[in-house]
């Protein structure tokens, strides 16, 4: 049975260390960073060594942050160049419907590209929603800076990974848009009442509650808990993903090493599946942590495997479409966005 965590690699190949690790480890996933990449073959044969390791079989999610603009790890000539988000929000203010065209054709495009790969997981829509003198960690990377708008663009980005058989991972429940921080380097926290978070930075996450995965924030929401991350909040997890939002799908935590979070990697680990989440996300590939959050967390099971089960699920789908058709009517939409737009 798969292990409630999900490791990266340090390299473009399997070591025979980390196969060994992989084999009596067995992660529940494996997710790539540009590290790891190199060319397409490169990819497929990394994807199906780890896959090896762990068994071979299909109960195994394969993830990358595939976004656009900022954040995307396959870059030309290994994938296509995709905008940021903020180019669907430019759309949407001309016209709202061929912003969420767009939106669904990059995302099913892009899902056929990762699958080529072997690549089964994008951690992808970003949900937050930034407000003015919010660190610029989201910035471009969000939809809009209206709540109703994000939901919009988001779930249309969501429909077109899944109808190409590629599980989003919704980020970062219950929002990072507020933060005045990075994550990556620091615990930011919000000190809004309540009443505003809900009104704003939960409402796109409350609107695509039925997604089937998501990514927690590692950010502190005072009116809630004082004291912990969302990430690693019972309070949270508990009263306002779980509870307000009504998020019942696949709950990862992001990544382990970013900074916002203190303690050693075990009690990291420990902390984000005490809070409620399913899965513990370590991502840099250091063998000594990699061990160390893999001796602390259990195998899956109960709520937490039927959540994973019902997220492979979505890996099974396979809408037939017009890729060539898609792709024109990609470029012509984007083609009228102003200069956040990317050749695709």
């Amino acid at each position: 049975m798969a292990s409630a965590f999900i490791s990266g690699v340090a390299g473009e190949t399997l070591s025979p260390a980390e196969a060994a690790f992989f084999r009596s480890a067995a992660p529940a996933g494996l997710i790539l960073f540009a590290r790891n990449c190199t060319s397409h073959e490169q990819i497929r044969r990394l994807v199906a060594d780890v896959r090896e390791a762990v068994g071979g079989g299909d109960e195994f999610l394969v993830l990358i942050d595939q976004e656009g603009g900022r954040v995307q790890r396959l870059r030309p000539p290994l994938g296509r160049a995709l905008p940021a988000a903020q180019a669907y929000a430019d759309l949407y203010a001309d016209d709202p419907a061929v912003a969420r065209d767009a939106a669904f054709l990059a995302a099913r495009l892009l899902a056929d590209d990762l699958k080529a790969l072997g690549i089964n997981t994008d951690c992808a829509p970003v949900l937050d929603v930034p407000i003015p003198g919010a660190h610029d960690v989201i910035g471009d990377r969000a939809y809009g800076r209206e709540p109703g708008q994000v939901a919009a663009l988001a779930r249309a980005v969501a429909e077109g990974f899944m109808a190409g058989g590629v599980l989003p991972v919704i980020k970062h429940i219950p929002g990072h848009g507020r933060a005045l921080q990075d994550s990556h380097h620091t615990l930011p926290v919000v000190t809004e009442p309540h009443a505003v978070l809900s009104a704003t930075d939960f409402a796109p996450f409350k609107a695509l509650a039925d997604m089937p995965a998501a990514m927690t924030a590692h950010v502190v929401f005072t009116a809630i808990d004082e004291a912990q991350p969302a990430s690693t909040s019972r309070r949270v997890t508990r009263e306002v993903i779980r509870g307000e939002i009504g998020f019942d799908g696949l709950l990862m935590s992001d990544d382990l090493s970013m900074k916002a979070l203190s303690g050693t990697f075990a009690e990291r680990a420990r902390g984000v599946l005490a809070a409620g989440s399913d899965l513990a996300l370590h991502c840099n590939g250091v063998m000594a942590e990699m061990e160390e959050v893999a001796g602390a967390v259990p195998s899956l099971s109960g709520e937490s495997l039927r959540r994973f089960r019902a997220a492979l699920a979505v890996l099974g789908r396979s809408e037939p479409y017009d890729s060539v058709k898609a792709e024109t009517q990609l470029a012509l939409a984007l083609g009228t966005g102003r200069r956040h737009a990317e050749s695709v």
